[in-house]
């Protein structure tokens, strides 16, 4: 590993390295969003860009990286504000409801859902990073999701439509935007109640 560099502080293990540069790119994201390149991070890390493409081959991987890397924080606050919500369809609204508010605060969370901000790694709400963010949290609900007849496979899909209703609403949060209750209420109603009146695949 090259020790040089580093503004005097040389990580001891390429483990360190990543997360300082994960480190450091996520500072820049929550200074410029999904706007920024390799030779901002280098520049922060006190590094060659050549350094970081050591660990990162392009600007979009480390995004993505940078996304996941904060994914974790997102999911352990977002399952605490849930904890003790057992009915789905408040569970549902509720995360939902949570997601958009906390999502103008959160530049990284943002990557996973606003279409084409982290480039050809997370081109659309569909892709696999953002299906498994969606999907960790979906199951971090205290939803028993088999006692409704739900499995892994639906459970995915479920994922899925999640990420499209949200990524609609950071789209066009509507004119005006609802006030909080009133987005609680919308969702319960017109989200919340496709948790129930849905008739989960079979189990195979």
């Amino acid at each position: 590993m090259r020790t040089h560099g580093w503004s005097g502080s040389a990580p001891a293990t390429d483990d360190e390295a990543v997360v300082r540069i994960l480190t450091a790119a996520g500072n820049v994201i929550d200074e410029r969003g999904a706007d920024f390149s390799i030779a901002d991070v280098a520049r922060t890390l006190g590094v060659t860009r050549q350094t970081v493409y050591r660990y990162f081959p392009s600007t979009d991987a480390l995004l993505v990286a940078a996304a996941v890397h904060a994914a974790g924080d997102f999911l352990e606050r977002m399952a605490t504000h849930m904890q003790g919500i057992t009915d789905p369809v408040d569970a549902v609204a509720e995360a939902i409801a949570t997601a958009l508010e906390w999502l103008p605060k959160d530049k990284h969370i943002g990557l996973l859902v606003a279409p084409g901000q982290a480039g050809e790694h997370i081109a659309s709400v569909t892709s696999e990073v953002a299906l498994q963010f969606a999907n960790a949290m979906l199951r971090r609900f205290d939803v028993d999701w088999g006692a409704l007849g739900y499995t892994d496979a639906d459970l995915d899909e479920f994922a899925e439509h999640l990420l499209r209703i949200i990524q609609s609403f950071v789209l066009d949060p509507g004119r005006p935007p609802r006030s909080p209750t009133e987005q609680r209420a919308y969702l319960r109603r017109w989200v919340g109640s496709a948790v129930l009146t849905a008739k989960p695949s079979p189990s195979v």
